[in-house]
């Protein structure tokens, strides 16, 4: 909550800087409901999750297609890729070189 709290405050400082942030929601396996705010600049883009009671920010990556986000590092992180109006939401485990799906989601 915190760190939606952070982003919100900074918006308006963002939104002079011609950043965009729009808002999206996905619904999930097990009736989930993830709403995901994207926001971008000219050198920032990222999506802030809401999941399960959690809040998950991850920065832009490079994708073979749609847009992919994760976390720079080598170590554990989420991971959010989302291709039209699919999505989905993976655990990558850094020490084992491999990601888990944990939701797959689709846009409302």
């Amino acid at each position: 909550m915190r760190g939606m709290l952070a982003l919100v405050l900074f918006l308006p400082a963002l939104a002079q800087a011609g950043t965009e942030h729009r808002t999206m929601a996905y619904t999930c396996d097990r009736g989930v409901q993830v709403p995901a705010t994207y926001v971008t600049a000219d050198d920032l883009s990222v999506a802030v999750l809401n999941v399960e009671g959690s809040q998950i920010t991850l920065e832009a990556e490079q994708a073979a297609s749609g847009v992919r986000y994760g976390w720079p590092s080598g170590g554990s992180h989420y991971v959010w890729w989302t291709k039209g109006p699919k999505a989905t939401l993976y655990w990558r485990d850094g020490e084992a070189d491999r990601e888990v799906v944990l939701l797959t989601c689709a846009r409302n």
